[in-house]
This record gives structure tokens, sequence and C-alpha cells, in this order.
């Protein structure tokens, strides 16, 4: 690897562990470690309240679940590996997979509990809420498909990439609506795990 292309690698990945730890002391500055921004995000995402939204929420917010991203990595990588495309299975694998595992040691470092101002609306497997994993894996998944479409069908990109962030954007917002993340998890979710793809990028197909 050269000079230049470390240097790149170890920019974007700097900034991934960066965004997480300025959040966090941003947060643990406020008061009550509750940002008037969260508190207003909640709020909001309260307000949206109906009964088709309580009821579609709850099924979309599962495509940020490993138990939902796992088995389309495990299809899509295959895709590729059997079409020839090693490198980019490997990236596509290591993106998502290795998004979860910072999203969970992150977890465990900070320690933030989940917001309490309104009644969650669905069940969670752990009472850590920062950053949120469910914004960090489908951003990252996103955003390597994003990847792939341009390496590898560049002519549809125009209708994949809005798709993709689509995507993205409905399952974080689904963690506020269902209140189970304050809105500063979500985004240092999606920033970060945006970041280690891009560094990811860079190491595996960057030329120089």
């Amino acid at each position: 690897m050269t000079g230049s292309k470390a240097s790149r690698v170890a920019a974007w990945w700097i900034a991934a562990v960066a965004t997480p730890v300025a959040m966090a002391v941003w947060i643990g500055a406020s008061a009550n470690g509750i940002p008037g921004f969260d508190r207003e995000g909640l709020t909001l995402a309260h307000a949206w309240r109906g009964p088709w939204l309580d009821a579609v929420f709850p099924i979309l917010t599962r495509l940020g679940s490993m138990m939902v991203l796992l088995p389309l990595l495990v299809v899509g990588g295959v895709m590729l590996w059997r079409g020839g495309f090693r490198r980019e299975a490997g990236f596509f694998a290591a993106a998502v997979i290795g998004a979860s595992i910072f999203a969970q040691l992150a977890k465990h470092l900070v320690l933030r509990q989940r917001p309490d101002l309104f009644a969650a609306l669905a069940p969670v497997a752990s009472p850590l809420s920062f950053p949120s994993s469910h914004a960090v894996q489908v951003t990252a998944l996103a955003v390597a498909s994003g990847v792939l479409v341009v390496r590898l069908a560049p002519g549809c990109r125009r209708r994949a990439m809005p798709l993709l962030a689509a995507l993205a954007v409905l399952v974080g917002f689904s963690r506020l609506y269902l209140q189970v993340h304050y809105p500063s998890d979500v985004l240092t979710g999606a920033l970060a795990a945006t970041f280690w793809v891009a560094g990811l990028r860079v190491l595996v197909f960057a030329r120089g």
C-alpha cells in the first residue's frame, strides 16, 4: 500500500472513530445528558404517532437488524463470489460486519441508556443506545451497495442511489419513531458507518 493510499484510509477511519467520540463529549456536556436536539427530535417523532405508522415502523425497522441483513449479505456475497467478483464480495461482507462490530464496541464504551421521554413502541435487545446499531448497519449496507453499483452497474445508479438512501433514512427515522434511540444516536451511527465504508473502499479498490 502506498503512503498516499494509507493516509486516505487512515483519514476516513479516524473520522469514523472521531465522530462518536466528539458526539459523546457533546452529549456528556448537555444537561442530564440529553441535548435539546435529542429532546426536540423525539418530541417531533412522537407527534407523528398514528395507527398506520404504529403498524408500519416496527416492521420497517427490522431492515436494519442483522437478523435481516445477514441473510442478504450472504446471498449477495455468494452471488458476487460466483460471478467472479471476489474483491467485491469481501468488501461487501467486511463493510456491514465491520460496521456492526464497530457499533457494539462503541455502545459498550459509551454506555448511554435508551431514551425514556415517551413509551417505546418496540422491544430492544440491549439497554444501550449510542450509537444506533440499526443506523450503523443499514447505512453501511446502503453505502457499500452504492459503491458496488457504481463499479459493476453504473447505468443503474440513478435508480439505485435514491432507493438505498431512502432505505437508510427510513430505518433511521423508525428508531426515533419507536422511541428506542435519540436522534444523536442515529446521526452518529450513519456518519460513522459512511466514513468506515469510505475508508474500506479506498483500501480495497483504490490504486496508488
